[in-house]
């Protein structure tokens, strides 16, 4: 088994183990309630939610394209990125989804590599406009929160995470720096300018922040809806930063189809701000459920392909006779052929007169062609 297989295998174990854990904790009935609390009301907002989200990612996609140079229309943008979010939810990793749109569109347009780029291009615009509003948030609104945060913040546990990233960071442009300084500095090069071309051109940019703050919109509004259907009753300014965290936490690479971080880091928010920690793991449950109900037209996107052509062929029908009936008369009907043959015998008969006319039909040459002229 390879690295990355190795790798996989370990955050899905690690996004199944705090599932585990939160169960053994909290017990299994806030996830029964959670699945019982939604209705069918619930789902068609749910749907509409996701149409919102779904148009404005995929715009933003295409503007990150073009700013690439590649062609995506918005359309065929909508269709991929919703079997994107669906095989997101539906596989585990959390991104096996956008790994398959970054590779089909690369091959389609001809440059898999900058179809790759862009992909990654307009995620990482997503989770900085996340970022950002969510410090603003959490600076700005105060919340119970803040204090477990800032400590943990402070901690010598994050102290020394920061410092085996730093030392990772350093050792690993030292072996580039080894293998090959002009190489190194292509590939930073490369990544800087499509950066600037895809995110921070001037027609660009402006687009992708409209986009990314409308995405992360309905990713709150969801959220909050979740809270209503589990029961909460706090204001939405109050849940605000509590979801903001969770969303925070959905970006972990450690999660089985988007669950595990979420449901934890959620129930620790909830019960960190008087909620109850229970009340925040049936928020989380209720808000994966409804994600998993919002990507279904992917389903539809990744199956219609297959239907297509599993459906059956139209029977052939069969070719019309090319005789002409006669009527009981024995006279040709004249439809537009028989008509024409009538007429040009009829002219024949009478501009010709009966000796020229019988000459013709024994092989000899007329003087003014048939064909020369309208009748």
């Amino acid at each position: 088994m390879t690295r990355s297989r190795w790798a996989a295998w370990l955050r899905m174990l690690a996004g199944l183990g705090i599932l585990v854990a939160l169960v053994w904790h909290l017990g299994s009935q806030a996830f029964l309630d959670g699945l019982r609390r939604i209705d069918a009301a619930t789902l068609l907002a749910a749907l509409a939610i996701g149409v919102l989200t779904t148009v404005f990612s995929a715009w933003r996609w295409c503007l990150v394209a073009r700013g690439l140079g590649l062609r995506l229309p918005l359309g065929r943008a909508v269709a991929d990125y919703y079997r994107a979010l669906f095989l997101n939810a539906a596989l585990p990793g959390g991104v096996l989804g956008d790994v398959h749109r970054a590779v089909d569109h690369g091959r389609t347009s001809g440059n898999l590599g900058r179809g790759v780029r862009a992909v990654a291009l307009e995620r990482t615009a997503g989770q900085v406009v996340l970022l950002v509003t969510g410090a603003a948030v959490l600076l700005v609104r105060p919340s119970p929160v803040l204090a477990p945060v800032a400590r943990f913040l402070a901690s010598p546990a994050v102290a020394l995470a920061l410092a085996v990233t730093g030392l990772l960071v350093v050792a690993v442009a030292v072996r580039l720096r080894r293998r090959g300084a002009s190489r190194g500095e292509r590939a930073l090069r490369t990544v800087l300018a499509e950066a600037r071309q895809g995110l921070l051109a001037r027609g660009v940019w402006p687009g992708v922040a409209l986009s990314s703050v409308a995405v992360l919109a309905g990713y709150l509004g969801m959220f909050v809806l979740a809270a209503r259907v589990a029961g909460v009753t706090a204001p939405t300014t109050e849940l605000v930063p509590l979801v903001v965290l969770a969303l925070l936490a959905m970006a972990l690479p450690v999660n089985v189809g988007g669950w595990g971080p979420r449901e934890g880091v959620a129930a620790w928010a909830f019960g960190a701000a008087g909620l109850g920690a229970t009340q925040g793991l049936t928020t989380a449950v209720i808000y994966g459920v409804l994600a998993f109900v919002a990507s279904l037209p992917g389903a539809a996107v990744l199956l219609g392909p297959a239907l297509r052509r599993s459906a059956p062929l139209p029977a052939k029908q069969p070719a019309p006779s090319a005789a002409v009936p006669r009527p009981a008369d024995g006279h040709p009907r004249t439809g537009s052929t028989g008509m024409v043959r009538q007429r040009g015998a009829e002219v024949r008969s009478a501009v010709g007169g009966g000796a020229r006319y019988q000459a013709q039909t024994h092989g000899e040459r007329s003087e003014t062609p048939w064909s020369a002229g309208p009748p």
